[in-house]
C-alpha cells in the first residue's frame, strides 16, 4: 500500500515543486492549506511567487480529474484535497494547522499511517502528542559547511613543502581534494614551517599561493582563512565564491574590499552590486517611511559600515585605491533581493549577504541571473538563520555548497576564526 502524506503550506511556500518528491504515494492537502496559501499570492517575495506557481499547478491538475476525488500525476502519486464540510473554513491563524491534525486523526481512525510533513517545529510536537508521524520536509540530505570547509591542513615531507615554497607545484598530486580546495601545507612534526596552495583539478596540480600578503584597499589577511578568502575573491577564473563562518570572520569586508579593488584599481568589472534579504532578526519595525533607498537603509546599515571601514582604512595606504566619495558614487549599488527576478547581470561584481537566509530555489533564482563577466559571492552563517523556512542543513547557501564542490568555476572557504574583536570572538565562544 502506497505511504500516505499530508502536506502543509510551508511545504510549498519552500518548494513549489514538492508534489514531484513524493513518487508513488498518496499526498492529501486539507483545503485550509489551500486557503492558506491563498493568502501569500499577493506578496512581491519569494514566497508570493511560489504561492501563485503552486496555485497554478493545481489548478492546471483539475484537467485531470476531480481534486477531490483524486487526479493521478505524472511520478505515480495520486494528489487530493480534502475538504471538512462540517469545519467552517474562516482562513483565521491556526486554522490549517488544525485541519492538518485533524485529518492526521481521520486516517489513523480508519487504519491508516498518514504522516504529516511540515516545516513547522509546533506542528511536529502536536502531531507527536497525538500519536501522529510528522517529518521535516527535506528534499535531499546535505553536509553542512563545518563539514565542508574548502580547505584542509596537510603535513608534508621536507622536499614536498620545499618545492611549494619556491613556487613550484606538485605535479600528479597524490590527495583527496576538490577543484579549487585550498591546502595549509606544513612540515611534519614543525607546524611553524608551512606554506598556503590551492588544488587544480585540470592538472591535478597543487600550487602555492603567489602572494599571501597583499593589501586589498588597506585590508590584509589575518589569518589562514581569510588568506584562502582573497586567492578565491580576487581569481577572475572563479565566477563563485561562497564564504560562511560565524559573526566577525570578516566574510562581508573581506567580500567588499576585494570588488572595489577589482573596480577602481583593476577595472575588472563595471559595478559592485550588494544583494541582502531582508529578514529582521528581532521584531520588525513596520512599515518605514521614505523612498527605496531610505527604507532599505536599516537592512543595509552592516554593509554601509563595512565600507566606511574599507575606506578608512584605504586612506591609512600609501597610494590610495578608492575615490573620495566613494560612500556615493555609482559604481557601488545596495539592493534589495525582493527585485531580483527576471534580471541579468553582465559584467559585475555581485555580493549576496546574510544568504543563509535563503531557500534553495531563491538561491537558484540568484545564480541564474549571473551573466558574462560577472562574478558573484554568496556570504552567511548558516548557524544564524532567521528565516523560519530554513535550518543549517536545508537553507540555500549550504545546499549550493553541497551542490557545487566538485565545480572548477566555485571555491568554498569557511572562516573559523574571528578577528572583529578580542570580545567579539569571546562572545561568539561562549555565548
Amino acid at each position: 500500500m502506497p505511504e500516505t502524506y499530508i502536506l502543509d503550506t510551508n511545504v510549498f511556500l519552500f518548494d513549489p515543486q514538492a508534489l514531484e518528491h513524493f513518487p508513488g504515494s498518496q499526498l492529501l492537502i486539507p483545503l485550509e492549506v489551500v486557503e492558506e496559501i491563498d493568502h501569500f499570492k499577493h506578496d512581491s517575495t519569494e514566497t508570493g511567487h511560489n504561492a501563485r506557481q503552486v496555485a497554478h499547478l493545481i489548478d492546471r491538475m483539475r484537467g485531470k480529474g476531480s481534486l477531490r476525488d483524486g487526479v493521478r500525476l505524472a511520478n505515480g502519486s495520486t494528489l487530493r484535497i480534502v475538504a471538512d464540510e462540517s469545519a467552517v473554513v474562516t482562513g483565521g491563524d491556526g486554522q490549517a494547522a488544525a485541519a492538518i491534525l485533524r485529518l492526521g486523526k481521520q486516517f489513523q481512525e480508519a487504519g491508516l499511517a498518514p504522516v504529516i510533513i511540515t516545516q513547522n517545529v509546533n506542528l511536529r510536537v502536536k502531531a507527536d502528542a497525538l500519536g501522529l508521524d510528522a517529518r521535516d520536509y527535506e528534499q535531499a540530505p546535505a553536509r553542512d559547511t563545518n563539514t565542508l570547509r574548502g580547505w584542509q591542513v596537510m603535513e608534508m615531507d621536507v622536499a614536498q613543502l620545499e618545492m611549494l615554497r619556491s613556487g613550484q607545484p606538485l605535479r600528479q598530486f597524490q590527495g583527496v581534494l576538490q577543484p579549487n580546495e585550498y591546502v595549509y601545507a606544513k612540515l611534519k612534526g614543525q607546524a611553524k614551517v608551512a606554506c598556503c596552495a590551492r588544488y587544480y583539478a585540470e592538472n591535478n596540480e597543487l600550487w602555492p599561493l603567489a602572494d599571501t600578503t597583499r593589501v586589498v584597499c588597506g585590508i590584509r589577511s589575518l589569518n589562514v582563512e581569510q588568506t584562502f578568502t582573497l586567492d578565491a575573491l580576487l581569481d577572475e577564473s572563479i565566477k563563485l565564491v561562497t564564504l560562511a563562518g560565524k559573526a566577525g570572520t570578516g566574510k562581508t569586508l573581506l567580500a567588499m574590499a576585494a570588488g572595489l579593488q577589482q573596480i577602481f584599481a583593476d577595472n575588472r568589472y563595471q559595478r559592485l552590486l550588494v544583494f541582502r534579504p531582508t529578514m529582521p532578526v528581532s521584531r520588525d519595525l513596520g512599515y518605514l517611511p521614505g523612498d527605496l533607498s531610505e527604507k532599505m537603509r536599516p537592512w543595509m546599515q552592516p554593509v554601509f559600515d563595512a565600507l566606511d571601514f574599507i575606506r578608512s582604512q584605504d586612506k591609512k595606504c600609501p597610494a590610495r585605491t578608492l575615490p573620495n566619495d566613494v560612500m556615493s558614487c555609482p559604481e557601488i549599488s545596495v539592493e534589495p533581493l525582493t527585485y531580483i527576478r527576471g534580471r541579468s547581470i553582465p559584467n559585475q561584481y555581485i555580493i549576496i549577504d546574510e544568504a543563509q537566509n535563503l531557500t534553495p530555489l531563491e538561491v537558484k533564482t540568484v545564480i541564474t541571473r549571473v551573466g558574462a563577466g560577472s562574478k558573484i559571492i554568496l556570504t552567511g552563517d548558516p548557524e544564524q538563520i532567521d528565516n523560519p523556512y530554513v535550518n543549517a542543513y536545508s537553507n540555500g547557501l549550504t545546499r549550493l555548497v553541497d551542490k557545487f564542490l566538485a565545480s572548477p568555476l566555485s571555491a568554498h572557504v569557511t572562516l573559523m576564526r574571528g578577528e572583529r574583536s578580542e570580545l567579539a570572538e569571546t562572545a561568539a565562544m561562549l555565548l
